[in-house]
């Protein structure tokens, strides 16, 4: 069993140390405003965007979790972070091994074309640039350190498509603009398996791509969802044949490893929180 701290216990962060937790491992949890009921987690109180905070923290972890996420949309946020935060937790933890959680957002592909871990990553908003930046900080830090670039996040508390589905939107039809999920459940199970695997000595790649084995347009997901509701169907927003098309995601290289993914399908997925909104 490993002594584990994990920084930043938002939903998935908190979701994951219940998990390791459980199952044997040591796990702290660094969190801004931790829980009362702290459970078989120990939370300690620190933001990582102020260095004396991690001041009391043990350097003796085996394993760091990286798994945070900005307050705002804006680049000062994401500064704060994937660059203030992240080295002021990089000076504490310069030589431990770190699972850092990313996104596909780093991808600035836009024609509809597949993805995988060996495409260029070259993001196209200030934002994305700024977690690039932090993973390559990372790579260079350690090669053993793994960073998981989950796509667009959904399950209880992520109902955004469900939302949308309602009010028949507008979306567009042609050219198809591509979709790419993972479900909230799939992102613990991931981080875990690969855990687990280098624990017992498996060799790892220091990228992988998270994402469903579904990437589907938006206008087929939205009026899948609206069908399944039985909601009023979207409508077909004009667009130029140059309009984005997004890309697709491909996640071959997680799967090779033996993750197996608890919902596939974005029909997997929302069907099950279709079902629990009507109980």
């Amino acid at each position: 069993m490993a002594k584990i701290l994990i920084v930043g216990c938002g939903d998935i962060g908190s979701r994951l140390a219940q998990l390791l937790a459980d199952n044997g491992h040591e796990v702290t949890g660094l969190k801004r405003h931790p829980p009362e009921d702290k459970g078989n987690v120990h939370y300690v109180a620190g933001d990582i965007t102020n260095a004396g905070t991690l001041a009391g923290l043990p350097e003796n972890f085996e394993q760091i979790f990286f798994i945070v996420s900005a307050d705002g949309r804006n680049e000062h946020s994401y500064q704060a972070i994937y660059a203030t935060g992240l080295d002021n937790v990089l000076a504490k933890f310069p030589t431990q091994p770190w699972l850092f959680v990313s996104s596909t957002s780093v991808y600035g592909q836009s024609e509809g074309e597949w993805i995988d871990e060996y495409t260029p990553a070259q993001p196209d908003n200030p934002n994305s640039l700024l977690i690039r930046q932090a993973e390559q900080k990372l790579a260079q830090a350690n090669p053993d350190n793994i960073i998981v670039r989950f796509s667009g996040i959904y399950g209880p508390g992520r109902d955004y498509l469900l939302r949308l589905a309602r009010q028949s939107p507008a979306i567009q039809q042609q050219p198809p603009y591509y979709t790419n999920r993972i479900h909230q459940q799939d992102c613990v199970g991931v981080l875990s398996f690969l855990l687990t695997r280098r624990l017992t000595g498996r060799a790892l790649e220091q990228y992988y791509l998270a994402s469903d084995d579904d990437p589907a347009p938006q206008w087929e997901v939205i009026s899948w969802l609206a069908e399944r509701m039985k909601c009023a169907p979207p409508t077909a927003k004009t667009a130029g044949p140059d309009a984005p098309m997004n890309k697709r995601c491909n996640n071959q290289r997680l799967k090779a490893l033996g993750y197996r993914f608890l919902y596939p399908s974005y029909k997997d997925g929302y069907a099950t929180l279709i079902d629990q909104t009507k109980r």
